[in-house]
């Protein structure tokens, strides 16, 4: 593959063979591969030694598939409507399925050079409950709890892992979350430290002792690739690269800095070292992640198919416009080099890229999981003021009518739960089954009267 690639794709600058593993990455998948990796293969090529990643593969074989044959090279596209460029990513060494080989990803969290684990296995990977906490009753974590050999969840994974490295008097391990989740690290540690109470209650003051899970802000948008776009890098690259990944040139990650032993240099790729993450992450969460959200369900229900065609409906963009700068951005804390009016403003460039043909289907997927760190602290923000916030309520009903087609039709964990509210209250009563005192998501935000009311009118005028 090296070999053959052209003058006009730039590639690492280290020798792959020399570089032990360093990282294991739990999730691999495009956003990974568009992200963190593409941070450490700069990190190595400016001379950082033994970082190289083994990703896992919690349960499919694709992304194995697509890159061993490759021995773990990718190309990275970078789109933007005046053009591409292309480089080849060389941090991946190995990928390993943890349902086929659990005791292969046991063996790489225990090796001794492994340093730091990654993981982007999306919000419904750290299985929460919905009060908070780990959600104990998830078929996952019931299977991880019994013994079994294999391993299905993140989890059950890290104690085996963290189990080994104790009995071998190994360091600890910094955990990183590279989720779109509040406060990512500390959730991951916190439903850590409950399954090693449940799973091995001796192995938990040797975790907290020994390792780290700092909070992170990720931010890159990598859309579901296409067999077009495949087809066409091939023509430009001369051979047919399986495990490309097409990105938008805008990349920003924000990590705390607390970490065990070393870290890598990922900020000479750009990457920035704080001590405090919640300011990015909560700008990012509300005002990116936010309207994304708002995109997806206003725009499906328009007709339209991306997230370029969505922010070019006028109707759409004053709703994400007003949701971002009118209700997301006064929730934000004052901190130097956040503006929200210019971060704003830099959003909609970047939704308007029609070389990225991001799908609005993609961002829709798993919204139960999404909204309640998008747009319900948004809500419950202005309510305490004292005030509405019309542009997400206009979103939420169109959330709201995007869940009633159940389980067969949308992908969300909990579908079948949201499709039998909707059986059960109708149009009329739906907004105060989910969002009532009683409701489905009353932990995260109780809608006053006028609002459920807002959600009511909105519902009817639209379903009937």
């Amino acid at each position: 593959m090296l070999g053959s690639i052209p003058p006009s794709v730039s590639r690492f600058a280290y020798d792959r063979d020399a570089q032990a593993i360093g990282i294991v990455h739990l999730g691999i998948g495009a956003f990974h591969r568009a992200h963190q990796a593409m941070y450490t293969d700069r990190a190595m090529s400016a001379g950082d030694h033994n970082w190289a990643i083994c990703g896992v593969s919690l349960r499919s074989a694709t992304v194995r598939d697509q890159m061993s044959p490759q021995a773990g090279l990718y190309s990275l596209t970078e789109r933007a409507e005046a053009g591409e460029a292309t480089s080849v990513i060389g941090s991946v060494r190995s990928v390993i399925v943890g349902s086929e080989d659990p005791a292969g990803v046991i063996a790489a969290l225990a090796l001794p050079t492994t340093r730091a684990v990654t993981l982007t296995v999306t919000e419904k990977g750290y299985h929460t409950a919905v009060g908070g906490g780990l959600a104990t009753d998830s078929p996952d974590i019931v299977h991880d709890l019994s013994d079994a050999s294999d391993k299905r969840s993140i989890f059950g994974f890290l104690k085996e892992g963290l189990a080994r490295r104790r009995a071998a008097k190994l360091p600890g391990l910094t955990l990183i979350s590279c989720d779109n989740l509040a406060e990512n690290g500390p959730r991951l540690g916190a439903n850590l430290a409950q399954f090693l109470d449940l799973a091995d209650p001796a192995l938990r003051p040797w975790f907290e002792a020994e390792c780290s899970a700092p909070a992170t802000m990720v931010d890159r948008i990598v859309p579901a690739m296409t067999p077009e776009q495949i087809t066409g890098l091939e023509a430009r690259l001369g051979f047919r690269d399986e495990a490309a990944v097409f990105t938008e040139p805008f990349s920003q990650w924000v990590i705390e800095d607390s970490f065990v032993g070393s870290r890598p240099r990922w900020d000479v790729a750009g990457a920035e070292f704080v001590t405090d993450v919640k300011p990015y992450e909560h700008a990012k969460l509300r005002m990116l992640n936010g309207a994304h959200s708002a995109l997806a369900y206003l725009g499906l229900r328009r007709g339209h198919t991306y997230v370029h065609e969505a922010i070019a409906d006028r109707q759409i963009g004053r709703v994400v416009s007003r949701l971002m700068l009118d209700e997301a951005a006064p929730t934000l804390p004052t901190v130097p080099g956040l503006d929200p009016l210019a971060y704003a403003s830099a959003l909609l460039a970047r939704f308007a890229n029609p070389a990225l043909a991001h799908s609005l289907e993609q961002i829709a997927m798993d919204g139960s999981q999404k909204i309640p760190q998008r747009w319900l602290p948004v809500l419950r923000y202005h309510q305490r003021q004292g005030r509405q916030c019309p542009a997400i309520l206009e979103a939420l009903t169109a959330w709201i009518l995007h869940v009633r087609a159940g389980a067969d039709l949308i992908a969300d964990p909990m579908a079948e739960t949201l499709a039998e509210v909707w059986r059960r209250a109708g149009a009329q009563g739906v907004a105060s089954g989910l969002f009532g005192p009683n409701g489905l998501f009353a932990e995260h935000w109780v809608a006053t009267p006028a609002d459920i009311e807002v959600l009511r009118q909105q519902l009817y005028d639209t379903a009937k």
